[in-house]
């Protein structure tokens, strides 16, 4: 069989709109769209005033892909308009938002004049690592004007282009409202974790479920709960094809439950051998005292063995306590800040087991109520992970789709 030159393949994507049939054709970015490279106010003319220009510096003025006005100068330089790109040019590199606002940039950025397909086509770029290979410097990425007026892309005919803009465009739409439904969800949570459980010197809370009016007790951890460091003079085991798994402070999701696709295997003659055995009969919560500080991790009794990451320690409860209420108080300002506040060292902070016992925890002496916040912020906390999932799934489609529609 005869080898196919690549030079006389139909240069097409894998996925397209019905009634186009032409090839894309290869052009360089520059003839496509206009770039304005960005150019720094003087430092002194920065302000947090509103009124004055909204300044883009560099990613961190950009947040799901839209500027978020977070500085403002009173000195104009280079001009973005409204409905402009804005391609980062330094560390991120090519990371690419729209601005709603005419702004000024700054040298960190650069504005571009491009429609939707241009903009998806840009972001697909910078998922690919296009950028990578014009990156200069090597602490400090950067591309210049050159590199990104000698960029390759493929376009088809403006039709097209606007179809797949179009597509896209709506994708991006139901992906915010997603992600803003979302952020609502975690504020909301903020604000019950605040008001269902009691301020600092205070005994009940602000929200409370009705037919409770008992003080809390303040209780020391170590009187309700037995403090495990789960294996502090040995190493983490070494990864193996068959085991048992290990969890550790990236295995879990944001609600705090096990994602066990991530947690890689270790050896269960090892983890037999050298670490402490756990009896999941007893209600267990794990918590961050190296790594991660305070990042709190459920451990059910459904999960069967498992080793836990040496930068965390095992909290097991006393069965006339609820799980889910722990769960949620040891997530509160208040715990968290008086967990960071017996944290030492200067390059790895740390919190010792003995601190550990001695933080206190707020408990209504009604298990019924415990029970009753427990269960209010476990629905949450589902509804919040069904929610992350969605998201998720919305996000793994468009990157499927950028890499079948685009060549």
């Amino acid at each position: 069989m005869a080898k196919i030159d690549d030079s006389v393949k139909k240069k097409v994507p894998e996925l397209r709109f019905k009634g186009f049939t032409d090839d894309w054709e290869e052009r360089k970015l520059g003839d496509e769209v206009r770039i304005v490279m960005g150019q720094s106010p003087n430092s002194e003319n920065y302000t947090d005033d509103p009124n004055d220009y909204i300044l883009v510096q560099g990613n961190a003025d950009m947040k799901n892909g839209r500027v978020l006005p977070r500085v403002w100068t009173t000195q104009v330089t280079k001009q973005a308009e409204k409905d402009d790109l804005i391609l980062s040019v330094r560390a991120p590199v090519g990371d690419i938002g729209k601005t709603a606002y005419d702004v000024v940039i700054g040298r960190g950025v650069a504005a571009i004049k491009g429609n939707e397909f241009i903009f998806q086509n840009l972001g697909k770029m910078k998922s690919d690592g296009y950028w990578t290979r014009y990156s200069t410097g090597s602490t400090f990425e950067s591309i210049n004007s050159t590199d990104i007026k000698e960029a390759i892309i493929s376009v088809p005919a403006i039709e097209e282009q606007d179809k797949i803009g179009s597509f896209f465009k709506q994708l991006d739409e139901t992906i915010a409202l997603h992600q803003r439904k979302l952020d609502l969800l975690k504020e909301q949570k903020k604000g019950y974790l605040q008001k269902m459980f009691p301020k600092a010197g205070e005994k009940i809370p602000e929200l409370r479920f009705k037919g409770f009016t008992d003080d809390w007790e303040l209780r020391k951890l170590g009187d309700i709960s037995k403090v495990i460091d789960p294996h502090p003079s040995h190493r983490a085991p070494a990864a193996t094809e068959e085991g048992i798994p290990f969890i550790g402070i990236g295995d879990v999701n944001e609600v705090g439950n096990i994602n066990y696709k991530t947690a890689r295997i270790v050896d269960a003659k090892i983890f037999d051998e050298h670490h402490n055995r756990y009896d999941l009969s007893i209600p267990s919560i794990g918590i961050g005292r190296v790594a991660s500080l305070g990042k709190v991790i459920r451990l059910r009794d459904d999960i069967g063995k498992y080793v836990v990451s040496p930068t965390m320690s095992v909290i097991q409860f006393t069965n006339n306590n609820d799980l889910d209420f722990l769960y949620s108080n040891m997530n509160t300002p208040i715990f968290q800040k008086q967990f960071k506040s017996f944290s030492n060292g200067s390059t790895r902070q740390s919190v010792g087991i003995q601190d550990l016992r001695i933080l206190m925890v707020s408990l209504p002496v009604d298990i019924e109520e415990q029970q009753k916040i427990g269960s209010f912020f476990n629905r949450l906390d589902n509804t919040i992970a069904l929610h992350q999932r969605k998201l998720d799934l919305l996000k793994e489609q468009k990157k499927g789709f950028l890499q079948n529609m685009f060549v």
